[in-house]
């Protein structure tokens, strides 16, 4: 844990100090090339960090706002469904998915969902204890 402490609290601030940053715009002008060698790393750092953490940003807002469902009755403050099992004469396929198209069926939608995002979500079967 020292070596850790010992470059976070002493080497890093050491090595910052030591760059040859300008006070100036024109200071900027007069650095040598030795200079802009010594300023190359911490740059190529910033850079990177930077980049990465726009990657991460964009790849999170391409994502969505996170919600489950993206756009089945939207209208109501929450989506409940009530199927009578009695209705079901065989088998019935139901969504977890939330893309069908013909919600609260399943219509294969999930396939997509689950090459799109690695998800391995997949439906709810309900079938008769006597149609095993």
């Amino acid at each position: 844990m020292y070596f850790i402490s010992n470059i976070v609290k002493v080497t890093i601030p050491n090595y910052l100090a030591g760059l040859p940053i300008p006070d100036s715009i024109g200071g900027w002008f007069r650095l040598g090339v030795r200079d802009w060698c010594a300023l190359l790393p911490p740059t190529l750092a910033i850079g990177g960090i930077s980049y990465y953490s726009y990657q991460t940003i964009k790849k999170a807002r391409e994502a969505g706002s996170g919600q489950i469902n993206p756009g089945i009755r939207k209208d109501i403050e929450k989506v409940v469904d009530f199927i009578d099992i009695e209705d079901i004469t065989e088998k019935a396929v139901f969504c977890r998915c939330w893309r069908s198209k013909n919600w609260p069926y399943c219509d294969g939608a999930h396939g997509a969902h689950n090459k799109a995002t690695g998800d391995n979500t997949g439906p709810v079967v309900v079938k008769h204890k006597e149609n095993k």
